[in-house]
């Protein structure tokens, strides 16, 4: 299209969007008009009185046409002229950027590697744009990857590099050319920018600089047929034996409705395999089931197996770190009644580990049971009535209790273990639960994921038999899922049905139903549902006996449903609940000599945040080195301190931070994290030409986009971008093909419709 543009308007359309047009027209103006205009209304004139067999109309179309050519041949005499700034020659600077990453090495259809276009374009023997380049301008060569970095030669590329920052590459530039005249920043790349920092910045300092960007796109829009995982979604942490549901995104194209293999491994062997049948579109959503009993950092590759005619094989695997914790998670049952759920409940986490249940069991007005408490004193007076005492669990969970048991200040403390300490809380159905209870206009209302509706009358008369089902978000959450594998069998139908007392219909807006139930009539029942709220999560299971899926006739005795589904359910409880003291990388992922920024939030016992901590990290290296580095409180948020430290050498390290407050040795918390630092294989992932990347780029600095096959102008529209040093320059539009071939087409037209009518 650009060609035929160029041949009909003598130049191409690059120029014109730089340019001005103006008429430089030589000799008296209104002689020349009036010249033209007298031509034009005696050709006009001339076709008022009939003429052989013409129609009026016919007669008004023969006149258009004279006059259209008298037109023409005026706005040829006016003299358009388009004005151009012009770069003087051997006094501007262009910056060529070469991408030097490993996607440059991936070969094309033609079976040539990116890279081949670099070299044999920009070979400093006698490349043909180096050439037009070197003969105008000063040419700078840089090699961008990770970091941006001069270049002598562009044949010494390796295209080595593990990541790409085009973005930091486009900043580095114009501080390596800061004060030279620039006329103009040339990118060779495939648009890949995976170092995730927005673009944004960047072009507001190229646009304020008035320095253009031309880029040359490399390689395939569409990579095909050619499968990659696209993402692995999975917890940072989790408990010993906890069940670890991964999510995989699985990319493909050109293997539409094949089935591949799936599998998840370690040091140990495989873990989890599963077949993934590839839907329709370009992704396909799996889910694989691993259980990780040994504790420790483990380091998971979750992988496919390559396809015959598979383009790219480098991008089938991704690796997951996912840290198993060996610690107990204390949680509080508090429970209004005695009833079975107590015993079934405690019955189901007997001989887990690493989930600790403190039941408070109300057996009389102002008597309780305590069990599985650590102390003689703890709950001694019942339900905790601090928050330092109440935030010392990770989740609470409340039975059959009133709400008028609680004073005000201790349902709002329990709106703060979820909104402030992040922990997460449970309510269970009862005859004294949920708005049978009286929780309707309480603060804990809000906190809950359901709309409590007007208590029954007669609560005995709501004890409603419901079958229970996974709704859609159920069947892929982690709490609910009672086999492992995507290809187990689903248990749901087996199981007899549940009981509750508590009408429950609606949810609220950002709320998750998991599980839900039908009565005999058809009516549908909220049976399992959770919100975030805050840092924390609520969950209502407003059932009354889910012992029956223990104790039921229907049950062999050796099923493990009840047990499975309590100890999944309440590790998700627990799962994400912070501590005092929180740290974080950022970046979670570098290579030896990039910076790693150590951020912790410190808070005190009730979780409010504290800016006069004294917060030191501990580093430790893959040789065992250790480093100490104090963390400075960040000013601008509270109860954060930040610093930052340079790997030297692969391997996975360790970062612990602790905190303490004033002049004693008392530790207010600490926190662990690992960092595994190498090359990673980003630069397989999504390895195809980003074209809308590279031509938004282009497009908002004033520069140009082109393909690979067609930047042989190149020189010359950064001759004619305006920047740098310019002097004026002009070019004649008169003759332009265009105005030509549209004068003989009205001319030919006006006559050949005089010789049809006799005319001519």
């Amino acid at each position: 299209m650009e060609t035929v543009f160029t041949l009909l308007f003598k130049y191409p359309p690059f120029l014109f969007r730089q340019g001005e047009v103006v008429f430089r027209t030589e000799g008296p103006m209104a002689l020349l008009l009036g010249l033209i205009f007298g031509g034009a209304v005696l050709a006009a004139v001339s076709y008022r009185a009939p003429m052989g067999k013409t129609t009026p109309w016919e007669r008004l179309l023969l006149g258009t046409l004279r006059v259209g050519v008298f037109a023409l041949l005026f706005l040829a005499l006016l003299r358009p002229t388009l004005l151009l700034r012009s770069a003087v020659p051997d006094r501007n600077f262009v910056a060529v950027l070469l991408d030097d990453s490993r996607s440059m090495q991936l070969p094309d259809l033609d079976g040539r590697p990116r890279g081949s276009f670099v070299r044999e374009q920009f070979d400093s023997e006698g490349g043909p744009l180096f050439r037009s380049l070197d003969e105008r301008f000063n040419v700078r060569f840089f090699r961008f990857s990770s970091s941006l970095s001069r270049l002598a030669y562009p044949e010494s590329l390796r295209f080595q590099g593990t990541r790409t920052d085009l973005v930091g590459a486009l900043e580095g530039v114009l501080q390596e050319m800061a004060g030279l005249p620039l006329a103009g920043v040339v990118v060779v790349s495939d648009g890949a920018d995976n170092r995730g920092r927005p673009s944004a910045e960047a072009l507001v300092r190229l646009q304020a600089a008035a320095v253009p960007v031309f880029a040359i796109g490399v390689g395939e829009e569409v990579i095909s047929p050619d499968l990659q995982l696209r993402a692995v979604t999975a917890p940072r942490r989790l408990l010993k034996g906890t069940t670890l549901l991964m999510d995989v995104v699985v990319g493909h194209r050109g293997f539409e409705g094949r089935k591949v293999s799936l599998s998840v491994e370690d040091d140990e062997g495989i873990l989890a395999q599963e077949e993934v049948e590839l839907g329709k579109g370009e992704t396909t959503l799996a889910r694989v089931a691993v259980t990780l009993d040994r504790p420790g950092l483990r380091r998971l590759r979750v992988w496919l197996a390559p396809q015959q005619g598979e383009r790219l094989a480098e991008n089938n695997e991704r690796w997951v770190e996912v840290e198993v914790r060996n610690r107990r998670e204390k949680i509080l049952y508090f429970e209004g009644e005695p009833r079975y759920e107590v015993a079934f409940l405690r019955r189901a986490l007997n001989g887990d580990e690493n989930l600790q249940l403190v039941v408070l069991q109300r057996t009389a007005p102002e008597k309780f049971l305590r069990l599985d408490v650590d102390s003689p004193e703890e709950l001694l007076g019942g339900f905790p009535t601090s928050r330092d005492e109440l935030f010392r669990y990770r989740a609470v969970i409340l039975g059959s209790v009133e709400a008028s048991y609680f004073t005000r200040d201790q349902l709002e403390m329990l709106v703060d273990f979820v909104g402030r300490r992040g922990g997460g809380l449970l309510v269970l159905g009862g005859r004294f639960a949920l708005a049978e209870g009286g929780y309707r206009g309480t603060a804990l209302e809000e906190v809950l994921p359901v709309i409590l509706e007007e208590p029954a009358a007669d609560p005995q008369g709501v004890f409603t038999a419901v079958k229970v089902r996974p709704s859609s978000p159920g069947l892929l959450h982690p709490a609910v899922q009672l086999r492992s594998g995507t290809g187990s069998p689903s248990p749901w139908d087996s199981l007899p049905p549940l009981h509750v007392m508590n009408p429950l219909h609606r949810l609220k807006a950002g709320a998750t139903l998991l599980l839900s139930g039908a009565t005999d009539r058809g009516q549908r029942q909220v049976v399992l549902a959770f919100q975030r709220y805050g840092p924390g999560k609520a969950v209502v299971f407003p059932v009354v006996d889910s012992w029956m899926w223990q104790f039921h006739a229907d049950i062999p005795l050796e099923d493990q449903t009840h047990e499975i589904f309590w100890r999944q359910l309440l590790r998700w409880l627990v799962d994400g609940v912070p501590e005092p003291v929180v740290l974080r990388l950022e970046p979670e992922k570098v290579e030896p000599g990039e910076e790693v920024r150590v951020v912790a939030e410190v808070k005190d016992s009730v979780y409010l945040p504290v800016n006069d901590a004294r917060v030191r990290a501990r580093i430790t290296a893959p040789d065992g080195r250790e480093s100490v580095l104090p963390l400075e409180w960040n000013v601008d948020r509270d109860g954060e301190y930040r610093g930052g430290f340079v790997p030297d050498e692969e391997g996975v390290y360790e970062v612990t931070v602790e905190a303490s407050r004033g002049d004693g040795p008392a530790r207010m918390g600490t926190d662990a994290v690992f960092l595994n630092v190498g090359p990673d294989a980003e630069e397989y992932f999504d390895a195809h030409l980003r074209k809308e990347v590279l031509g938004r780029i282009a497009r908002e600095t004033g520069g140009r986009y082109y393909p690979a096959r067609a930047a042989s102008s190149l020189a010359q529209d950064i001759r004619y971008s305006g920047s740098g040093l310019t002097v004026t320059e002009e070019k004649d539009l008169w003759d332009m093909p265009i105005l030509f071939l549209v004068m003989i087409g009205l001319l030919g037209l006006e006559w050949g419709l005089r010789r049809r009518r006799g005319l001519a």
